[in-house]
Formats: C-alpha cells, sequence, structure tokens
C-alpha cells in the first residue's frame, strides 16, 4: 500500500469513528506518521480525502460490477446472483466507508457528489437492467427500487456484525437473493 492508499485507508477508519466534521487533518497525519502539513503532499484539503474515497468506491463498484454482468453471458439471473456476491463481499471488506458514504456525504464537494451521484446511478441501472431482463414485466422506477432495498440490506454490514463473517456473507447473499426474487 502506498502512502496514499494509506491515507485513505486511515481517514475512512478515523472518518466512520468520528465523522468527517471530527477528525482534523492532524489527526490523519498522526495516524500515517507524518505531520498534518505533510498530508497536503499528497491531497490539496481534507475534503479532498473524501472525495476521492467516494468517488473510487463509487468507481470499483461499477466497474467490477460491469464485469460481473458480461461475466454471466446474458444470464440476469447470473448476473444478478453475481452483482450480490460482488456487493456482500465489498460490504463485509469496506465497512469504514460505507459508514463514512451514508454519514458524510454532505461534506463531499459539489462536483466530487456530482461525480459520486452520476456512478451510483449507473451502478443501480447495472442491477436494475438486469431485474427487467429477469422480469419483462417489472417497470424500471420498481426495478430500481429493488436495486436500492437491497444495497440498504447489503450495507447495512457496519450496524450488523452480530455472526462471523463467513456466516454473515452466507445469510447477507441468501436475503439479498431473495429480495430480488432469485
Amino acid at each position: 500500500m502506498n502512502r496514499r492508499e494509506q491515507i485513505l485507508a486511515t481517514a475512512a477508519t478515523l472518518f466512520a469513528e468520528h465523522g468527517f466534521h471530527g477528525v482534523s487533518v492532524g489527526e490523519i497525519g498522526a495516524a500515517v506518521g507524518i505531520s498534518g502539513p505533510g498530508l497536503y503532499k499528497h491531497f490539496p484539503a481534507k475534503d479532498a480525502i473524501l472525495a476521492e474515497m467516494l468517488v473510487a468506491i463509487s468507481e470499483e463498484l461499477l466497474r467490477v460490477g460491469t464485469e460481473r454482468v458480461e461475466g454471466a453471458a446474458g444470464d440476469p439471473a447470473a448476473a444478478l446472483e453475481a452483482l450480490v456476491a460482488w456487493h456482500t463481499d465489498f460490504a463485509l471488506g469496506n465497512k469504514a466507508l460505507i459508514v463514512v458514504q451514508d454519514r458524510d456525504w454532505a461534506a463531499l464537494p459539489v462536483e466530487a457528489r456530482e461525480r459520486v451521484r452520476g456512478l451510483q446511478r449507473a451502478y443501480v441501472d447495472l442491477w436494475a437492467t438486469q431485474l427487467c431482463r429477469l422480469d419483462p414485466a417489472l417497470d424500471e422506477v420498481e426495478a430500481q427500487a429493488r436495486a436500492h432495498a437491497t444495497f440498504g440490506l447489503l450495507n447495512s454490514t457496519p450496524h450488523s456484525a452480530f455472526l462471523p463473517e463467513d456466516r454473515m456473507r452466507a445469510l447477507l447473499r441468501e436475503m439479498a437473493l431473495r429480495a430480488l426474487g432469485l
């Protein structure tokens, strides 16, 4: 992990624990072993850290989700199963980022917020398209609502770590697939 990645990962943990506004540049720097002003060699401002963090996870969700759909070779059920598996793994592996995305969205600079919003819409549409292909009677708005509801279930992981991770993964996948009608 390079220094920039280390800063992003550490900031995600700190933001998840204390909120974006509850963490100073000095605290992020100290946690990665550099001075607060030294952080400015890597990021121009604290909100730039948040922006890169949330844009990057949105890009990753869409990129890997698209790869999973393409790997399903035109089978919408297989595509949805692959999307559920991917998102479950992502959610379990990135709990701090999910908390930050949910709680600190409003702290994003406008340009980054619009970029994240666009990427998220594309990710929802990726899921909704597969749902509509699976059930042609389903309209696009309901398919999008189902995708959002499934994200809510899967993204509950920071608040529902009651089981060991392997059992939680299986439970989340099962519940998500049932919610999607699979």
